[in-house]
């Protein structure tokens, strides 16, 4: 039994992950976890107000915080940046214990009522990894990279919660896949600043682009802001 006072989200988590699997991340799922640790709905709702919600974006969370701390007792001195990228992303892949979990959190976040919190925590694993690789832009890259990645992410997760490679090798190759296109376009953008052609349309959306700020560090406004 969990007193009120000890009483803490990893607590509740770890309660309902075993019902999860089989009643997703609902009320049903949330009861079940206040019964098996004999606490109120008042003194569970104290810490979680919205109950399985609240718990799934904690699961979540979780395993970008395992993510950032496999990622910051790693070496990775010798890859290339896209590799780094993508071994946070196989890092993240493996920090996901439970497919059943995910599954049916990728559910949740899918109703309409929760799609901007679950691209809330897609922008927020993006940002962990970026930051974790020691990312210092300020401007309008700090929203593209995260972008991007945020992109691959979600393709990522869709693709492994249906490989059933050993190892998930095939999630890995598909990851490096996805990196390798997001390469190309950058160097096509390249080409296109060099094209006597595109340049000027090319420094025109530089121009626009570099009063982008990227927010402050106690900030959670992801749409930023411009400088006058």
């Amino acid at each position: 039994m969990a007193k009120t006072a000890d009483l803490a989200l990893d607590t509740l988590l770890d309660a309902m992950l075993p019902h999860v699997v089989f009643d997703g991340w609902s009320p049903a799922s949330f009861k079940a976890a206040l019964g098996d640790l004999k606490v109120t709905e008042a003194e569970a709702k104290a810490i979680a107000p919205r109950g399985a919600i609240d718990l799934a974006v904690a699961y979540h969370r979780r395993a970008d915080a395992a993510m950032v701390a496999r990622m910051a007792a790693a070496d990775l001195g010798d890859l290339r940046y896209s590799e780094k990228v993508a071994t946070a992303l196989r890092y993240r892949i493996e920090a996901m214990d439970n497919r059943e979990a995910v599954r049916r959190a990728s559910t949740l976040f899918s109703l309409p009522m929760n799609a901007a919190q679950g691209a809330k925590l897609i922008w927020e694993t993006s940002d962990a990894i970026w930051t974790s690789l020691g990312d210092t832009s300020e401007d309008a890259n700090w929203y593209t990279k995260r972008a991007t990645l945020s992109g691959v992410w979600a393709s990522t997760v869709l693709f492994w919660l249906g490989d059933d490679s050993a190892g998930f090798a095939d999630t890995y190759a598909f990851i490096d896949r996805r990196i390798e296109d997001v390469m190309q376009i950058e160097k096509m953008k390249g080409k296109l600043r060099d094209n006597p052609i595109s340049k000027p349309l090319m420094q025109l959306q530089d121009a626009f682009f570099s009063k982008m700020r990227a927010p402050g560090a106690a900030s959670d406004d992801l749409p930023g802001r411009t400088s006058p």
